[in-house]
């Protein structure tokens, strides 16, 4: 496997968003026997109770927590403000920073420009969430790029997380990770969306084509609106595939009514 080693350790992760994802990937962080720490502008102290996770509400004690790595899982959009808001001077040893984010240009740039020197990063998406993940992770695609890593045991012991759960580990750049994306996950929202403005809904003379587009409509609308525009924002592939989706819807509507005129 390219670019993972067999080498793993049990880690201190500190979460930085602690939304409804971060809550996904920590039950099987927990159940590998990692230790747990999270910080969130919302108040999920709750929930981390119930998962065993001591929760921060300031971000100056989380930090000084002693994290070998910090997971940075907030939405796209908020990214910038989140990372702003953050004292990283404040840590007191090299530590492992990896994003999660569903776009990978985007992040890797911003925490480029706001990282320590000394702390290492990986870029990271893993391509399920918790409702096709909700079955286990085994064959489901986890992307990465090492953007600067020092600490190999640290990175090793990260990626076995997923790599122990069957995920297929896929080592691209950012830049392709993006371009791929546009095509595949930006466009399958998109079209979600397009069935959900269109309200379809299940018939009596449903053919199975059919239901698997019902099935990608309820599918894509449990996502927020927000993961669907960060997509669209912040990937700077996405526009030119929604014009080529324009372009494909016109150029099959002009060979339809081609045939009523003929």
């Amino acid at each position: 496997m390219s670019g993972t080693s067999s080498f793993s350790m049990k880690l201190k992760v500190g979460i930085v968003g602690f939304g409804p994802f971060a809550q996904f990937l920590a039950k099987t962080m927990i159940k590998q026997g990692h230790t747990l720490t999270a910080t969130s502008r919302s108040d999920h102290s709750e929930i981390c109770s119930q998962l065993g996770i001591k929760f921060f509400k300031d971000i100056v004690p989380f930090l000084d927590s002693n994290n070998d790595v910090i997971l940075i899982s907030t939405s796209i959009l908020s990214l910038s403000q989140v990372l702003s808001s953050i004292p990283f001077h404040v840590l007191k040893k090299p530590t492992l920073f990896v994003d999660v984010l569903s776009v990978k240009e985007y992040p890797r740039q911003l925490l480029l420009q706001v990282l320590p020197e000394e702390a290492d990063l990986l870029c990271t998406h893993p391509m399920f969430g918790p409702v096709n993940g909700k079955d286990g992770w085994a064959g489901l695609a986890f992307m990465y790029e090492r953007v600067r890593i020092r600490n190999e045991d640290t990175c090793s012991s990260f990626l076995h997380i997923f790599q122990n759960e069957g995920c297929r580990m896929v080592e691209i750049s950012c830049e392709e990770h993006d371009k791929q994306a546009a095509r595949s996950q930006f466009l399958t929202h998109t079209i979600g969306r397009m069935l959900s403005e269109m309200d379809i809904t299940s018939t009596s003379v449903n053919t199975k084509g059919f239901e698997t587009l019902i099935h990608l409509k309820d599918d894509i609308v449990k996502n927020s609106f927000d993961l669907y525009s960060g997509l669209f924002v912040h990937n700077r592939f996405a526009k030119q595939e929604l014009n080529n989706l324009e372009i494909a819807l016109e150029t099959i509507k002009e060979k339809l009514l081609d045939k009523v005129t003929e």
